[in-house]
């Protein structure tokens, strides 16, 4: 090993302690380490953790004066699975290890909410190849013998030393699949790695009644078609495929080229009908000619199904077909994919930033647009921001082709429509809005529509709650008592106060949790260790509101034994995972009120009067059909597994073998979906509100049917010139909303060092290269940093990236940038990420992102100014 490589890796030892885990490789280092030494560092792992156990590690390592010890170490990090820190060290590269400290220092702080939310070995299947196989081994033994919990306080340990870049990512796209509502607490803004989607087994052949949970909004709009989000329409497509005659109909005008709206049931198969679109437009162009297709996703595992479905049917007529999501844009070449390829699956943010940074120049380079989902195309969403592109280009006269447009949706709605003459504004806008003169609809070949989606009577029943509710009462004070705590120490957090008249056991409470809890994860204070002691608080409390809150949802639709065992398992595994006083103290205060609650829970007179309701419909159903299958959609796990306890424990429902669906569940098309001839759908309720809310939803339902077929009377020319003037209007709003460009801050400002706060130069000597590259001028800048190879040297245009720079203060080495030839210059570019903006007069400090979100005076680069 030379002098240099021991420096450096004295210089980067700080993330090697928090990355590695020594005892992982120590058997691949054998040869270099005495027995004693290997004992040493296991013992310091079992007894202070595995980073002084890194640290006594690298003092050994360091030590070492035998040939090729150096290159063991490197492949003991590769044999055992540190790849990421492999790749840093041999290229002596971190950036890619640097920029998770940022998810770092976030899951710290979620760790609480983390442990509770979190059933590892739901994800970690996900996750392994993100972790040490001994991590993972580790994790499922701590699972098994401690709980979940404690395996879940595992996982984050694990996960706050892996060396592998898409972790963040990763994680956020497990979660997703789980529909875990810690996603939305665990935000990854960049996609880095996409990772491939694994459908649960379908569990609808086994079970007789199936329990779903989805965590929506709380009054959840039964009007809508009655089946499960997870649907997946007709996707074993083989030439040639029969259509039915009414998906034909509603194709027919899209394929005569008018910009179409198909409004259509979910579950009549609206994949197939874009797709018979896509075809016969791609085939009506002349030889020498050739269409392209971009068909928008909103969400990621729709957009996998479509790529999917897209690509099985257009491959083998010759066409390519390719997707971009957002977990894939940062690594691909976006303008070369559309001009490679016939058909383009994409989610819509990533052609709003392309149309922006003006890498796909205008939608003329697309001949048709397809939006699925299409009812979104309003306010800032990504499908307006690329119809305002539209028809800027529309109204604008611009020269260019514009693209044919079609839409697909189950409903498009009336807003908050109250009369028939708001609902036609509303669909009139949307029309406008997507540029659409038809709304396409089944109408001649209804009969056979209605043999695929059958619409489910409904049912309203109204049952009476409890006569009294000693068990909310006692919960309602531990979460008083709970939140006065989190109020004593932290009286700044506004989000404790926002919520006005708030009601324990709703999801509104839940909601305001989630809003305390993004709040606690920006929080800052002078005192960091005060800042994160706090933090970590506040994010217990929370937890522990959450929990209660789920008990009280529960007792609302289940037994109080099931919200009661609910808690006490909870309890049972904090106390298995091993807690602080915070945890402590809260654990005590439930143990005090545990008896008391144990003797509510068993008294008969709280029995739940919706459970016997329920248990009647369900005996009357199997009695007059046995072949019955039945959904329950319930609001939370939590009470899908009380139902489901129920059921069980129920002697009268003992014919039923309850099973569980989540959001991600398949469906088969013919079962168990609210579809089948016969259906019926009930909502049981004890809140007049509740019903009274479904039922005007039942009735914008009607009004928007009727104003659809009262549009379809309309002369074509005479609809296309209304959506014109609505058009022309929105346009004129929205350019006099334009924001103005933001003024320059002339005042000079100080850029100091992200990580160790030095001080490295001046807004004043920063230039603009080409409009994009910043570089500093002077000597004294050059002093600030040192540079080294860069891991991946590349020639772009007028530049020539050849090293990296990093910060030259010691034990710092924050990477800046890049040193790069530009012309006949050789120049450092700084990123701004990198740095502190630090203002002279106020002392103030804030961090930017990127160069467009600091507003300074931005001088262009000179070079004469080099030559002085």
């Amino acid at each position: 090993m030379t002098t240099e490589q021991r420096r450096s890796l004295l210089a980067f030892q700080d993330y090697i302690r928090k990355t590695l885990d020594p005892t992982y490789i120590l058997s691949y280092m054998a040869p270099w380490f005495r027995e004693e030494e290997v004992q040493y560092i296991q013992a310091e792992k079992n007894n202070k953790g595995p980073m002084e156990a890194a640290t006594l590690f690298l003092k050994f390592l360091l030590e070492l004066q035998e040939e090729g010890w150096f290159r063991g170490f490197l492949d003991a990090l590769d044999h055992a699975g540190y790849s990421g820190l492999y790749e840093a060290i041999e290229s002596w590269d971190f950036k890619k290890i640097e920029k998770l400290e940022e998810y770092r220092l976030l899951l710290k702080r979620l760790q609480p909410e983390f442990k509770t939310r979190i059933i590892p070995t739901d994800i970690l299947s996900d996750l392994s190849e993100c972790l040490i196989n001994q991590e993972c081994e580790e994790i499922l033994q701590i699972c098994s013998t401690k709980g979940m919990m404690a395996g879940a306080e595992k996982l984050v340990e694990c996960l706050l030393r892996s060396d592998k870049e898409n972790w963040p990512k990763t994680l956020k796209l497990a979660l997703e699949r789980e529909r875990n509502k810690f996603s939305e607490l665990w935000t990854v803004e960049k996609g880095i790695k996409d990772v491939e989607t694994e459908d649960l087994e379908d569990k609808m052949e086994t079970s007789d009644i199936q329990i779903f949970y989805q965590e929506d909004p709380e009054c959840q709009n039964l009007s809508e078609n009655s089946c499960l989000p997870s649907e997946v329409s007709d996707t074993n497509l083989y030439s040639p495929f029969k259509l039915r005659n009414y998906q034909l109909e509603l194709a027919l005008p899209a394929k005569k080229g008018k910009n179409t709206i198909i409004c259509a049931p979910t579950g009549c198969g609206k994949t197939l009908v874009a797709v018979l679109i896509c075809e016969h437009h791609l085939k009506k162009f002349p030889p020498g000619q050739k269409g392209k297709v971009v068909f928008f996703a909103n969400q990621i595992p729709v957009y996998e199904q479509q790529e999917s479905v897209f690509s099985k049917y257009f491959e083998r007529l010759g066409y390519r077909v390719t997707g971009i999501s957002g977990a894939t844009a940062e690594n691909v070449p976006v303008e070369q994919i559309v001009e490679n390829n016939d058909i383009i699956i994409l989610t819509p943010q990533i052609l709003v930033n392309n149309l922006k940074k003006g890498t796909i120049p205008s939608l003329s380079v697309f001949t048709l647009m397809i939006f699925d989902e299409c009812h979104n195309t309003s306010k800032q969403h990504p499908y307006n921001m690329i119809m305002f592109n539209y028809l800027d280009q529309k109204l604008g006269g611009s020269s260019g082709p514009l693209p044919q447009v079609i839409g697909l949706t189950a409903s498009v709605g009336v807003g908050d429509a109250k009369d028939t003459d708001e609902a036609l504004d509303y669909i009139c806008k949307l029309c406008a809005s997507l540029d659409a003169s038809v709304i396409a609809t089944v109408k001649d070949n209804l009969e056979e529509l209605e043999q695929v989606v059958y619409k489910p009577q409904k049912f309203f029943r109204k049952v009476e709650s409890r006569v009294s509710d000693k068990f909310k009462c006692i919960i309602a004070q531990l979460m008083r008592d709970t939140e006065s705590l989190a109020k004593r120490i932290c009286k700044d957090l506004e989000s404790f106060s926002q919520i006005q008249n708030r009601e324990f056991g709703t999801q509104k409470y839940e909601q305001w949790i989630v809003t305390v809890q993004k709040a606690c994860m920006v929080f800052q204070m002078p005192d960091k260790d005060e800042e994160s002691r706090i933090c970590k608080a506040l994010f217990l409390y929370t937890s522990h509101l959450r929990k209660y809150n789920d008990a009280l949802i529960i007792s609302e639709h289940a037994r109080l034994k099931d919200a009661l065992d609910y808690l006490k398992d909870f309890f049972s595994n904090v106390r298995a995972a091993g807690f602080d006083e915070t945890e402590q103290d809260l654990t005590q205060r439930f143990e005090e009120k545990l008896q008391e609650l144990e003797s509510v829970s068993r008294d008969p007179s709280n029995e739940n009067p919706k459970l016997e309701d329920l248990c009647f419909i369900l005996q009357e159903e199997y009695h007059l059909n046995p072949e019955t299958i039945t959904i329950l959609f319930v609001k939370t796990r939590a009470l899908v597994d009380a139902l489901k306890n129920w059921i069980e424990g129920n002697p009268k429902l003992h014919f039923l073998k309850p099973g569980i669906l989540t959001g991600r569940g398949k469906t088969n098309q013919n079962t168990g979906r609210g579809r089948a001839r016969g259906s019926k759908c009930f909502l049981l309720t004890s809140n007049a509100g509740v019903i009274e809310k479904e039922q005007i939803n039942m009735y914008k339902e009607k009004m928007m049917n009727d104003c659809i077929l009262h549009l379809q009377t309309w002369d074509e020319a005479v609809f296309r010139e209304k959506i014109l003037h609505i058009q022309t209007h929105e346009k004129l709003i929205r350019d006099s909303q334009e924001k103005p460009k933001p003024v320059p801050d002339k005042e000079n400002k100080k850029l100091l060092c992200g990580k160790c706060k030095a001080l490295v130069c001046y807004t004043a000597d920063i230039r603009v290269i080409e409009e994009c590259h910043y570089t500093v001028l002077g000597d004294a800048f050059k002093e600030c940093f040192v540079r080294r190879p860069h891991p991946k040297p590349k020639k772009f245009s007028n530049f020539d990236k050849r090293e990296k720079i990093f910060c030259a203060r010691q034990n710092c080495s924050h990477d800046w940038g890049i040193h790069m030839k530009y012309k006949t210059f050789e120049i450092p570019v700084i990123k701004i990420e990198s740095f502190v903006v630090e203002d002279i007069a106020t002392g103030v400090q804030t961090l930017y992102s990127k160069w467009k979100d600091f507003h300074f005076e931005k001088i262009p680069f000179d070079p004469a100014e080099m030559a002085k």
